[in-house]
């Protein structure tokens, strides 16, 4: 959409079902925009989405209609909700009747020192009125989720956090609510669909380091990488969980801001007889429900990915994207041989990913180019697994990230695949590892014999999430834990269905 025939002036934003209109500037984030609308319920604690003080709910498309998913308010560009559905704590119940979610929590103590209260209240909403809640508890790997006899899934509050340590009131209330009344207008509203994404240009002033600020969402993807063809400069942004910390914490700020987060041609997931087709558009929680652990080594991933409230918004192009070494992804999507489809306004090309990463936070993507898509070749090795060691179980940053897919064939390793994360300025194919096991037998000696050439592979630094040689024990141990795994489990079908 170009500005010259499209340029507003603002955007019109549904909060609590009234429309609000946000001017700019294009930079500011929903929670800022919201605070200055006096709905002060969203607190900022961290800035960069760990806490969850800020969580919101927003109406996401579903195939039955839409629903209310968290996310962290302090990431989202105010200009991102341009006619989009937003409600707050405030906007859940009132004083005179509380939602159930707000009772449970008042009548079983679950609210400490109140400050993160309205975070917790809204992500436990979007659990409580999750569709697949007391049908099925949650989907995916079952190692990633602890369901309540009510199906309420505890991870759903994984990125939000208690300073005053009162998580077990928090949980009792959890697992203490039931099905949405009839009638209840936020269960209803599910039904219905959210709304339809609006092209956006919003164009503010000079500000004072003397930039201008702009904000854009195209209608199409053809229009988008024309945008980028003209300033291949711009920053794109779709969950905005990577540019919404620098925003926040670095005080950055971007000449043009180019929002794909919502553009159709990026949410497909198409199912062919020799590979699956991932959107880079799509949210990793969209992709967890929609694969419903299709792919394992995914479905191991997801769960380990940041929190709830983070993975709600953060897609693989975004995180694909940045050329960071330590993103979770990378190594996973290597195990599995995965290619990248690459688009600009000249057309499109696919490329290996084990060929995509170039340097630190480099990558052969050219100026102009956008990451439309992930394709994994099918079938998928049988035995396939993801480890994340870093310091806490969920919600962090890894020291080191191992994906493995091998196939066994008459007790012999007839391919193995290993990516890595953290161990080098960029992710990498453990390749001297899977030379040395193809062709062995599968036993525990030929494991260990692997695990000494594995503990050569990368070149691990120091630094304040891990040494150097703590990432080299871990990739050796990882290797061995990766056959204790295979041999507690039987292993998985090669056979994929849509």
């Amino acid at each position: 959409m170009s500005a010259e025939n499209s340029l507003k002036t603002g955007c019109r934003i549904t909060v609590n079902g009234n429309e609000l209109d946000f001017a700019g500037p294009p930079h500011s984030n929903a929670l800022d925009f919201l605070r200055n609308q006096g709905l002060v319920g969203s607190k900022e604690g961290c800035a960069e989405g760990e806490c969850g003080a800020c969580a919101i709910l927003l109406a996401r498309t579903d195939a039955q209609g839409s629903r209310w998913t968290s996310v962290n308010a302090c990431l989202v560009p105010a200009a991102a909700l341009d006619g989009q559905e937003v409600i707050t704590a405030e906007g859940l119940g009132t004083v005179e009747k509380l939602h159930p979610v707000q009772q449970e929590m008042a009548d079983r103590g679950g609210s400490q020192c109140g400050y993160c209260t309205p975070g917790f209240i809204c992500s436990m909403a979007a659990e409580y009125y999750r569709p697949e809640r007391s049908a099925q508890g949650a989907t995916g790997d079952p190692a990633q989720h602890e369901c309540g006899p009510n199906g309420f899934d505890l991870h759903a509050l994984s990125g939000n956090l208690c300073r005053c340590t009162g998580y077990r009131p928090i949980r009792d209330a959890a697992y203490a609510l039931g099905e949405p009344e009839a009638g209840d207008p936020l269960a209803a509203r599910q039904e219905g669909s959210a709304p339809a994404p609006v092209a956006t240009d919003l164009f503010a002033a000079d500000t004072p380091s003397g930039q201008l600020g702009r904000f854009r969402r195209a209608a199409t993807l053809a229009e988008t990488l024309q945008i980028l063809a003209d300033e291949p400069a711009a920053t794109v942004v779709a969950g905005s969980t990577d540019w919404g910390v620098e925003v926040n914490i670095k005080g950055a700020r971007a000449r043009s801001v180019l929002a794909i987060d919502r553009l159709e041609e990026l949410r497909q997931i198409r199912w062919e007889k020799d590979f699956l087709e991932l959107g880079a558009g799509l949210s990793l929680s969209e992709l967890e429900r929609h694969l419903a652990g299709k792919v394992p080594l995914l479905g191991q991933l997801f769960g380990q990915f940041a929190s709830r409230l983070i993975r709600n918004s953060a897609t693989l192009g975004g995180n694909l994207g940045t050329g960071s070494p330590i993103g979770d992804t990378p190594p996973a999507l290597l195990a599995l041989d995965a290619q990248l489809v690459l688009a600009s306004a000249q057309g499109q090309r696919v490329v290996d990913l084990s060929q995509y990463f170039t340097g630190y936070r480099q990558t052969i993507r050219a100026a102009g180019e956008l990451i439309t898509a992930v394709r994994i070749p099918l079938p998928l090795a049988a035995l396939t697994s993801f480890q994340k060691i870093s310091k806490r179980r969920f919600d962090d940053i890894s020291s080191v990230a191992v994906g493995y897919a091998v196939d066994v064939e008459d007790g012999v390793i007839a391919t193995a695949r290993i990516g890595l994360g953290g161990v080098a300025a960029t992710p990498l194919r453990a390749r001297a590892t899977e030379a040395m096991l193809e062709g062995k037998p599968w036993t525990i000696e030929t494991i260990r014999e692997a695990a000494a050439v594995m503990a050569g592979e990368g070149t691990p630094m120091d630094d304040h999430r891990a040494s150097a040689k703590y990432r080299t024990a871990m990739l050796a141990s990882s290797l061995e834990r990766f056959y204790a795994q295979q041999l507690a489990v039987p292993a998985q079908s090669k056979e994929v269905q849509p």
